[in-house]
């Protein structure tokens, strides 16, 4: 089978397509036909050599994918533990395959897990958003943002927005944002009372201090750079929370909240409440331009390899 391989960590040229041979089935686990598969800025810090616990190389990289089982079975799925989805094939645990929408696009399960999951599951169990409060969305044009702002009005909050740049800000006022504004502007939204971020960064800095009394920042990534230290006399004095979500970790730790939460996301999306964004695609002998795409802050949506 064909799927693309890191061997060193580098630039975009570092993903090459090789021939290896196709997975087996472990015990508990399923073969997928990969016809689309996520692509996440997880891999693309892995193959910068930024990310903390990276895997041994060479890797497959690839942690979200969609396609046919061998029954026919049309399927997304997490390969979160090995990677292994940039490739034709992939061995996925049956506990973390779902069925795709029937309506739905290989692309589109591709692009649906990952992102939703990390909008979902802070805004529902962090920091709890209500009907009427005011969320906060940075990198609004993003998987994870895109994903937020919908899962920001399924909740029944007034969603505003911030990308990071004024060509982003449609995509967000597109699925709802009441507001958006770039990140220079983002005082001027006033105050909040939750905020999703996957910026890092100086950034989450200044929307901590947006936060009404008794609200809460979650801090979901760091695309924009390292987080800058933040005393809990910020906090304590300010009578706000702030909480960080690792979707990999929550995973292995609490799978059973996991899995719960995706079947809650794919209702919402089969009942039409919330529907993937895929921004761009890419075949498989181009993983390299895809991850380029997102490292250089011009992708919007999800970039999704194609098979």
């Amino acid at each position: 089978m064909r799927a693309v391989v890191l061997e060193r960590q580098g630039g975009p040229e570092a993903l090459v397509v090789h021939e290896l041979p196709s997975p087996t089935a472990g015990e508990g686990q399923v073969l997928v036909s990969v016809r689309a598969a996520g692509v996440n800025f997880l891999e693309v810090l892995v193959r910068q050599g930024m990310y903390p616990q990276p895997p041994e190389l060479p890797w497959v990289p690839g942690l979200e994918v969609a396609g046919l089982t061998e029954s026919g079975r049309r399927v997304l799925g997490l390969v979160r533990a090995t990677g292994g989805g940039y490739a034709e094939v992939a061995a996925v645990d049956e506990d973390w395959l779902f069925d795709l929408p029937p309506d739905a696009s290989f692309e589109e399960g591709a692009a649906f897990l990952m992102a939703f999951l990390t909008a979902w599951l802070p805004l529902t169990r962090q920091a709890p958003v209500r009907h009427g409060m005011r969320l906060l969305v940075t990198a609004a044009a993003g998987a994870v943002g895109s994903a937020a702002v919908q899962v920001g009005r399924a909740l029944g909050a007034e969603v505003v927005a911030a990308a990071g740049s004024e060509e982003k800000l449609a995509l967000p006022r597109s699925l709802g944002a009441v507001e958006a504004v770039t990140y220079d502007a983002i005082e001027e939204l006033g105050q909040v009372d939750v905020v999703l971020d996957p910026v890092g960064g100086p950034l989450l800095a200044g929307a901590l201090r947006l936060l009404r009394p008794l609200g809460a920042a979650v801090a979901v990534g760091y695309a924009g750079g390292p987080w800058e230290p933040v005393s809990p006399q910020q906090l304590v004095g300010r009578n706000v929370g702030l909480h960080g979500f690792y979707l990999g970790r929550l995973m292995q730790r609490e799978p059973a909240i996991v899995r719960d939460a995706a079947r809650d996301l794919l209702r919402l999306w089969a009942q039409g409440i919330v529907r993937p964004v895929v921004g761009s695609t890419y075949p498989l002998d181009q993983a390299g331009e895809a991850h380029r795409l997102i490292e250089e802050r011009r992708s919007t949506g999800k970039v999704v390899l194609v098979l």
